[in-house]
């Protein structure tokens, strides 16, 4: 399953890092709706609202089907035949949605018949390792270019900033029996994991390999988001486990959905479990933390969260060979985050 991500982009810099070509071929960024509701963060839980990806005629009949725009929804899918007045009064976990039951439980059927498929956008997602001395968080997430660079630049064609993990999702709309203000909730679809992270656990958020792999390119986005070119039974081919991933260890700074500073995501040594944070590196990898959140013109000063004294301070351990930080800066040669050997 999937219980924890990560989006630290700001509202302005996630429009630039979803940008994709439309029916005629021109390129083009989705349109926020409500993006004042966006707050990035480093530890999103199930509850708390994230950012997705839907198709414009969800919310206008009239519209291309390829036209994309984003949403602030809330994680856990709540139906809209649920009929009580609280949406917290919902019994079933529905964060997540197997993807070998989506078909045949009623909290997801509808909505997927009806083409109700999003994309949920995420610098990454944590799992838990089981293991006789607890648990072991770990940070998953697409191999960045090694000539990514902080946050690309406004005039750039193409965007050259971190590359998000776009995940298949079911989204739905909820309306109050009351009346009152629509609720749009979505879950995230799960699959068996693939051989390389399946030591962590069994089961992975992914979508699986199209011609170029699922959700790792813009044509199996398009053919999941498309609800009215793509056929549900056609798009639901597109679930598959896709083994296009690198991960590393995090510290357990992460288990508390309370903390919510870049720590999260910055790779330990597992003997150690000290953060690498005094670097010149780490201090190039809070900045562009920092201002691909301050980019969007809805994110305030003060709400950006922030390093804590304690880990600013801690010493540096050695390099593992998940270091993030080559992932994202690629100045220090080739990426040298690795996927596990099977």
């Amino acid at each position: 399953m999937c219980g924890r991500t990560a989006c630290s982009l700001g509202a302005e810099n996630l429009r630039r890092a979803c940008a994709y070509r439309d029916r005629l071929g021109q390129r083009r960024q989705p349109e926020w709706i409500q993006g004042e509701r966006y707050r990035p963060s480093y530890n999103k839980g199930p509850q708390s609202r994230g950012p997705v990806l839907l198709s414009r005629r969800h919310l206008q009949q009239d519209a291309d089907s390829s036209e994309r725009v984003l949403m602030d929804m809330r994680w856990g899918l709540i139906p809209s035949w649920f009929k009580k007045d609280d949406p917290s009064k919902m019994q079933f976990n529905t964060s997540n949605c197997r993807s070998d039951t989506m078909l045949k439980k009623s909290s997801y059927k509808g909505a997927l018949l009806k083409g109700k498929r999003c994309v949920v956008l995420a610098d990454g997602f944590y799992e838990w390792q089981q293991h006789s001395g607890g648990k072991q968080p770990y940070f998953i997430y697409f191999p960045q270019s090694k000539d990514a660079t902080a946050e690309g630049k406004e005039g750039d064609e193409e965007w050259r900033g971190w590359r998000l993990l776009t995940m298949a999702g079911i989204f739905d709309c909820w309306e109050p029996p009351a009346g009152g203000e629509m609720l749009y909730t979505y879950t995230i679809i799960t699959v068996d994991a693939s051989k390389d992270v399946s030591f962590i656990h069994h089961r992975q958020v992914r979508a699986g390999k199209g011609a170029a792999a699922i959700l790792d390119g813009d044509e199996a986005i398009r053919k999941w988001l498309d609800f009215a070119e793509v056929p549900t039974q056609e798009a639901v081919k597109l679930i598959q486990p896709t083994e296009n991933i690198v991960f590393h260890p995090v510290s357990t700074f992460v288990n508390s959905v309370r903390n919510n500073t870049p720590e999260c995501l910055v790779p330990i040594e597992l003997g150690g479990k000290k953060a690498s944070t005094a670097t010149p590196s780490s201090k190039t990898m809070l900045g562009w933390l920092k201002n691909s959140q301050e980019g969007s013109p809805q994110k305030k000063e003060n709400d950006l969260p922030r390093w804590t004294s304690q880990f600013i301070h801690s010493p540096s351990p050695k390099k593992t060979s998940a270091d993030i930080l080559q992932q994202w800066l690629g100045k220090e040669g080739e990426p040298a985050a690795k996927k596990r050997k099977a």
